[in-house]
């Protein structure tokens, strides 16, 4: 089968930073099936990961944690799935991605696909649906009930990328939380607002930018951006006892002793720990399942952005390029390899 690898490049402009590769293809055993990739998704963890995040490459390496496509066989252990279906998924980061033709994917982390939704819109969905699902229900224990949180306020920085995108939806279609996202240029800012997000506020000035709602402080905020360069805002914007949840690091220094007099609570969201660490690897199955539910029913819907074209080394190569530029707007997207 063809795929598109990497052998490590900080600069994505790097020669051979990715190239395509002939590998056998893989057979499912166990839990596994094998799915024949329609569409995937780029993600900054991508990037990361391309740049050396989880260390030095041994030798050519498949990315990619963000598909749909269709079964084509199914281990032995496999019950719940049938060759023939479409699913989606986002997968394990610590196994071959789905930059190729074929993918072996661990079948309690997948999902029967939406069934209203192009194969574009629903490979721009898993990671970043996960993502947000896990940080405001499982960290931040927002209840699911448009009757709660009716007078607290949840506060998103980076609404317009790819999980911020989401997650307002989430929190506005599933709770009765006020939900202030932040964004900066005309563009972003009106797509915060069609996701669902009560207000916009720019980012650049955040405590000011507050007070224009007459807002001092605010109950939870979920940061989608290095959390360094927020960091003294959040702390003076979060109320006593309040939450925080973050999935990006960072290289500064921060003092989490500064939220210990409001007894605020900070919580890393990754959404790669349940595979990564074989921790409740079905509990993400079955937030895919509840989201395609809800986007069949309307009550969500795709944030993807762009669709880049096949994938190819070229492609891929300017996905990342896009991402690293840090001013895409929701989810970029692949079609299946020529």
């Amino acid at each position: 089968m063809k795929a598109i690898a990497t052998r490590g490049a900080s600069d994505i402009n790097a020669p051979g930073a990715f190239e395509k590769i002939e590998i056998e293809r893989p057979a499912p055993e166990g839990e596994d099936v094998l799915v024949r990739i329609e569409a995937i998704s780029v993600n900054p963890v991508d990037t990361k990961v391309r740049a050396g995040a989880l260390g030095e490459f041994g030798e050519p390496t498949i990315l990619g944690w963000d598909a749909t496509g269709i079964v084509e066989a199914v281990g032995e252990r496999v019950s719940e799935l049938s060759v023939g279906e479409r699913i989606y998924y986002s997968g394990e980061v610590n196994r071959p991605g789905c930059n190729a033709q074929y993918q072996l994917i661990d079948s309690r982390l997948v999902a029967r696909a939406p069934q209203t939704l192009d194969i574009e819109e629903i490979a721009a969905m898993p990671l970043t649906a996960l993502t947000a699902w896990e940080a405001l229900f499982d960290k931040l224990r927002l209840a699911q009930d448009s009757g709660d949180h009716g007078d607290q306020t949840l506060l998103i920085i980076n609404g317009a990328g790819g999980v911020g995108s989401i997650a307002i939806q989430l929190a506005r279609q599933l709770t009765g939380i006020r939900v202030i996202a932040t964004a900066s240029r005309e563009q972003s800012v009106q797509w915060c607002r069609e996701m669902g997000a009560h207000d916009v506020i720019d980012h650049h000035d955040l405590i000011n930018e507050l007070k224009r709602l007459d807002l001092e402080e605010v109950d939870y905020i979920f940061n989608c951006h290095d959390i360094g360069v927020h960091w003294d805002n959040m702390v003076s914007l979060i109320k006593p006892l309040g939450e925080i949840v973050a999935i990006a690091e960072t290289k500064q220094h921060v003092d989490l002793s500064a939220l210990q007099g409001k007894a605020a609570s900070f919580h890393w969201e990754f959404m790669f720990t349940r595979p990564l660490h074989d921790v409740q690897r079905e509990q993400q199955g079955a937030a895919l399942a509840t989201m395609a539910r809800l986007l069949d029913e309307g009550r969500l819907r795709s944030t993807l952005g762009e669709i880049v074209g096949p994938l190819n080394v070229e492609n891929l190569t300017r996905a990342h390029q896009m991402l690293e530029e840090g001013h895409t707007i929701g989810k970029l997207v692949l079609t299946a390899m020529n």
